[in-house]
């Protein structure tokens, strides 16, 4: 167990960062958390979080900072800002666990950054919603040095199931994108693969059966259909906006590495032409396969 002196600071207490923020007061670390949102801090505060009323403070509070923001931006923003908080800390070196969807080179920068303050950066981000985010059993795709790995782990592993090493700065920012375009391409493909049985007289019931025992399967197949899109539910937590996000920095990677990724591109073309869908819809709506009456 930790000792109950290490203080971690999770910064953006949306449906993932009030859901690792909870699992870390289980798990006996006291937890402060910071959020622009009144309504968050005061979900936080019911949760056991201590909330902070400026991100400022958090820092100086805490051994440890979880990052949960939208953009990579956001993510920098935050740094940047507070540059002169983190040198007044230099003696004690504090790791940043930014579980963001971020991108490769901000992430590199920031590192680079931090470095030379003393301080650490992991680019962290993270697969399993808000219910692995509560339950502590996500999925973590880690870039950073091994050092400030091995110093974070308890943190790490407290908030995840899986923890995987992928290499230097940005390596977790680029396995992150790869496994979402993967998601976003499966969603499709799965959808029309039901509407291609519905349109032949297959019960898509049975035909998903098929596919899950066949290999034909993703965990998109396996998971998200039966729980999200074959009930009607769409309501994974995950919206539309954050996977069009997500295909579009994958696509901006392809771009500047000068990956020729064909299918990819339709694959971004699609979620990004899918204008009947608002970013505040469930990404798994983009599965729907039935005709509207």
């Amino acid at each position: 167990m930790p000792e109950e002196k290490t203080t971690v600071g999770v910064i953006g207490l949306g449906s993932m960062g009030l859901g690792m923020a909870q699992t870390l007061v289980t798990k006996r670390f006291w937890t402060v958390g910071f959020d622009l949102s009144a309504d968050r801090r005061t979900l936080a505060e019911e949760a056991g979080i201590e909330p902070m009323l400026t991100i400022g403070e958090l820092i100086a509070a805490s051994d440890f900072l979880v990052f949960s923001l939208p953009t990579a931006q956001d993510v920098s923003g935050v740094v940047e800002s507070h540059l002169d908080l983190f040198q007044a800390k230099s003696g004690q070196r504090v790791i940043i666990i930014d579980t963001s969807t971020s991108e490769p080179d901000v992430s590199r920068d920031l590192a680079n950054r931090l470095a030379s303050l003393g301080h650490g950066f992991l680019d962290a981000p993270v697969s399993g919603g808000p219910a692995g985010a509560a339950s502590g059993k996500l999925t973590m795709m880690i870039g950073g040095s091994e050092e400030d790995l091995a110093l974070a782990r308890p943190v790490i592993e407290a908030m995840a199931a899986k923890a995987l090493h992928v290499g230097p700065s940005g390596a977790g920012n680029v396995a992150k994108l790869v496994n979402n375009l993967l998601a976003a391409a499966h969603m499709i493909t799965t959808s029309e693969g039901l509407k291609l049985a519905l349109a032949a007289g297959i019960d898509p019931e049975a035909a998903l059966r098929v596919v899950n025992a066949a290999s034909g399967k993703s965990m998109i197949s396996e998971v998200h259909f039966p729980t999200w899109v074959m009930s009607d539910r769409f309501d994974s937590g995950f919206s539309m906006g954050l996977m069009r996000k997500d295909v579009r920095l994958a696509k901006k990677l392809a771009d500047s590495t000068g990956a020729q990724l064909p299918l990819s591109e339709q694959v971004a073309s699609l979620w990004a032409g899918s204008t009947e869908l608002a970013d505040s819809d469930d990404f798994t709506r983009m599965g729907a396969f039935k005709q509207k009456n």
